[in-house]
């Protein structure tokens, strides 16, 4: 059976592949397109699975807000120039939208999926790395931040006891900044009540032995020692705790007095709750 040109094209089109594989898998299959493209797409798909053991650190968060819920997903690529792809981009939207569509809560067979088409049609490995949802109280607000080609991403969650304020635009500004700051400063933990006591054990230990090798600090008294130490470690989790850090428009106030300045103004309390970070390959 002949193929046309335009048989070719259309193909090419609809997969991606070359003109020579769509011309051979239009031949293969006597002209039946459908079973081309099925073809195509299986050849695609082997050639995935050999480019499976390629790194995907490249990538892209995307974050989509409906209503009460924040759907945050990490696209990982293998190159940043298939991370700037118009199809890599459309893909993580499609994403975002399928899992507050549907409700889902991690990764899964069917987001999966997604990705592997587009990867057999781009030739490039990919991987959905994480996809994490947050809902939203009647009294709480939701807002994002997206840093720059799209390799950090952030979710902050407000609450209020008058959430009326949350439909005023200079609520959303000020709500919008804070996940800005999120984004710059990547706490490790909202308050010192939510660090991980294993991890500041950990570093208590790793200040103590650094004191043991500082010569100023030998002969000193114990209750020295331990005052110092405190000192450290005061140090570090107002360095790591979000309400603790300074404020990314006046570090000369923490993020604790400018929500509650804000609040005062807005004749309202209002607080951070809960945030999310994700960056690409992390």
């Amino acid at each position: 059976m002949a193929i046309s040109a335009a048989d070719v094209k259309n193909l090419r089109e609809k997969t991606g592949a070359g003109p020579m594989e769509c011309k051979k898998a239009l031949e293969s299959t006597n002209g039946d397109f459908a079973a081309a493209e099925k073809l195509l797409k299986e050849k695609g798909l082997a050639a995935v699975e050999k480019r499976a053991d390629r790194a995907t650190n490249e990538g892209k968060v995307f974050i989509k807000i409906a209503g009460n819920t924040a759907a945050l997903v990490e696209l990982a690529s293998e190159t940043d120039f298939v991370a700037r792809n118009p199809d890599f981009i459309a893909l993580g939207a499609v994403i975002a939208d399928r899992v507050l569509e549907k409700g889902y809560t991690d990764v899964n067979e069917e987001l999966s999926g997604l990705v592997s088409d587009l990867a057999a049609k781009i030739r490039e490995n990919m991987s959905l790395k994480r996809v994490k949802v947050v809902k939203a109280a009647a009294n709480e607000y939701l807002t994002s931040y997206i840093h720059g080609d799209g390799n950090i991403g952030v979710a902050v969650k407000f609450d209020s006891d008058k959430p009326e304020i949350f439909q005023k635009d200079e609520v959303k500004e000020f709500a919008f900044t804070l996940a800005l700051h999120v984004a710059a400063f990547n706490p490790a933990a909202l308050d010192r009540s939510k660090v991980d006591p294993a991890f500041l054990k950990e570093q208590e230990e790793i200040f103590r032995k650094q004191m043991e090798q500082d010569e100023k600090l030998k002969g000193k008294p114990a209750n020295v020692i331990d005052n110092i130490l405190k000192g450290k470690v005061n140090k570090f989790l107002s360095d790591i705790c979000l309400l603790e850090q300074g404020y990314v428009k006046d570090e000369k106030f923490t993020v604790a007095k400018a929500l509650e300045d804000f609040g005062k103004q807005q004749g309202a309390k209002f607080n951070v709750n809960d945030y999310v970070y994700f960056k690409v390959g992390q």
